[in-house]
């Protein structure tokens, strides 16, 4: 049977979550007040709320899923708090977006990337996040180690080492900028666009 990726992307709970601390992954990330910020596969907003108190009033955040369930209850979580420049859409990563091209300062992908390699859908998608990417913008993949015995998450067949992931990114056209543990179970990738020279 064919592991089908989570579809609200980092959104989980128990011990998975409690081990990945957001505002540590977002800071590592070089998240900045006025900065944009596209989360992908946003869930109920585990990244998405803590990313919109580091940008600002100042700045915006995109927040996308493929389930209209978990966009709904970010929504109404934002209008709680009062927080009106996250913007939180229904949306798949591998048909285009509704954007314009170049606005988006840091692209946070966490637990999403892994389930585009096996359902070969990363081509489309890494093209449409290269576009919404600034030149000199961030993307930010979070991923599952690979190297566990009896990890969470999805199965060790299907999970990305540091090794495949940079594989896979730069032949999509970015360059590996960092790559750091995040949490007992997770590492986080930071690339960025690559150069016509590169």
């Amino acid at each position: 049977m064919r592991y089908e990726a989570m579809p609200s992307g980092h959104d989980f709970g128990g011990n998975l979550g409690r081990a990945l601390d957001p505002e540590s992954v977002l800071k590592a990330a070089g998240l900045k007040p006025g900065q944009t910020i596209l989360d992908v596969g946003c869930g109920e907003g585990r990244f998405s709320l803590p990313a919109a108190a580091m940008v600002g009033q100042e700045g915006r955040v995109l927040a996308f899923d493929s389930s209209e369930e978990r966009v709904e209850a970010l929504t109404r979580t934002a209008e709680e708090r009062g927080l009106d420049w996250i913007e939180a859409f229904v949306a798949d990563v591998t048909e285009t977006i509704p954007m314009p091209s170049g606005m988006v300062d840091v692209c946070l992908v966490a637990n999403v990337l892994h389930g585009l390699v096996e359902n070969n859908t990363v081509t489309t998608a890494l093209a449409e996040i290269r576009r919404l990417l600034r030149l000199d913008g961030v993307l930010a993949i979070v991923e599952f180690k690979k190297n566990m015995r009896r990890p969470p998450g999805p199965p060790l067949s299907i999970r990305l080492s540091p090794e495949e992931l940079e594989a896979v990114l730069s032949q999509h056209g970015f360059e590996l900028d960092s790559m750091t543990e995040v949490g007992s179970f997770h590492y986080l990738s930071l690339f960025s666009p690559a150069t016509a020279e590169g």
